[in-house]
């Protein structure tokens, strides 16, 4: 129960990775601010920030509900003030809400370009200055971002420049807060998956069925997390972790349980892009 009792503010937790991360942390007895703009069923994705909060607690958390589009900052401000105001401080940051658009440079719209980096990249960055002084006040304070690892080869900008720049814009967030808040004690930190992971981007918008029977769940990014989060902060910072390798550092021996589809090898899963 290394949670119990601190608040973890998670961005796009409404579904996926970001839920998975909070029911994780909520099993532990922790407060966990659902911070995402779903607040009406869609018709092609589960759940609404009120049903992940009522899991949340279900799970054993205290739960906030907290409607927020990272794009405008007033309301990143609102959600910060309403998660102090309610559970009394911060302790965690998860910057899980992104974009994505796989397509060329020719391809990508001014409007898609602009919502890609106002999404991943400067709504990181904006979420972490509000954070910031919060986390100051925490016994063990965290800022961990689902980015990927830099990789400068170019086969990872070619084909979605936009899609690339943005994520890393994340990645970049780490590589420099790790830095100028070390005096401060508080940890900056990547996930990425080496393998892609059962979401509705993976069904809807990359491989359908088939590239979700080949992925792991959610619950790998939720416990490599947690593992992550419950680190001493001043010893844990500035890194690029992948998944896989945190579960086996935390003595995972066989990842078959995380997969979709656990009959199928390890070498046949989907690899997940920049790794």
């Amino acid at each position: 129960m290394k949670l119990k009792g601190k608040t973890v503010f998670i961005t796009g937790a409404s579904r996926g990775i970001g839920k998975a991360i909070g029911l994780r942390a909520a099993r532990d007895g922790a407060n966990v601010v659902i911070a995402a703009k779903t607040t009406e069923p869609h018709p092609k994705l589960p759940g609404t920030i009120y049903t992940a909060a009522k899991e949340m607690e279900e799970a054993g958390g205290q739960a906030l509900a907290v409607v927020l589009d990272v794009r405008f900052e007033d309301q990143i401000a609102e959600a910060m003030r309403q998660t102090v105001e309610r559970f009394g401080g911060l302790d965690i940051l998860v910057n899980n809400a992104s974009a994505i658009s796989l397509t060329g440079t020719l391809e990508t719209p001014a409007k898609r370009f602009d919502l890609l980096h106002q999404i991943s990249t400067r709504g990181t960055f904006l979420c972490s200055q509000a954070a910031i002084p919060h986390l100051r006040r925490a016994g063990n304070p965290h800022v961990l971002n689902i980015a990927p690892p830099l990789n400068w080869e170019t086969r990872w900008f070619a084909p979605h420049v936009a899609y690339t720049m943005a994520k890393y814009g994340m990645s970049l967030c780490v590589l420099a807060m790790a830095e100028e808040f070390a005096g401060d004690g508080i940890a900056f930190n990547a996930l990425w998956p080496r393998t892609t992971v059962a979401t509705a981007a993976v069904r809807n918008l990359l491989g359908g069925e088939d590239m979700v029977g080949r992925s792991r769940t959610p619950e790998s990014m939720a416990d490599a997390a947690y593992a992550i989060v419950t680190r001493p902060s001043r010893e844990t910072t500035g890194n690029f972790f992948l998944a896989e390798d945190v579960l086996r550092a935390e003595g995972v021996t066989d990842l078959r349980a995380y997969q979709v589809n656990p009959d199928i090898p390890e070498k046949d899963l989907a690899p997940d892009f920049f790794v």
